[in-house]
């Protein structure tokens, strides 16, 4: 079993900043990449940023400049700072983790269960 665990979420004004966090736990033999996606109403979940174990990132263009992922590998723990928050921004932010359970198991996928990010004054 393999849970992700967000938090950080929150109402923020305009211009302001959130720090995300995410810990995976359970049976984890190697986590190779980890990230965040974001849904907002009536849109599709998207690509926010990712980080792999080596610290390679890669961000959406909408963000960049403005958002920074960084990751404790010895935590399992993956982090997304988001700096001049707009109401754009708005939106369930779910942390995603690629990961093996043991050395001879499969490359999987798990999900965090989503924390809200609202911008509004």
């Amino acid at each position: 079993q393999v849970q992700l665990v967000e938090s950080g979420g929150g109402l923020v004004q305009p211009g302001g900043s959130l720090r995300l966090s995410c810990a995976a736990s359970g049976s984890i033999f190697r986590i190779y990449v980890m990230g965040w996606y974001r849904q907002a109403p009536g849109k599709q979940r998207e690509l926010v940023a990712a980080i792999t174990s080596g610290g390679s990132t890669n961000y959406s263009d909408s963000v960049k400049g403005r958002f920074t992922i960084s990751r404790d590998n010895a935590k399992n723990t993956v982090y997304l700072q988001m700096n001049s928050l707009n109401p754009e921004d708005t939106a369930v932010y779910y942390c995603n983790a690629g990961l093996r359970r043991g050395v001879y198991s499969d490359y999987a996928t798990y999900w965090g269960q989503g924390t809200q990010v609202t911008v509004s004054s």
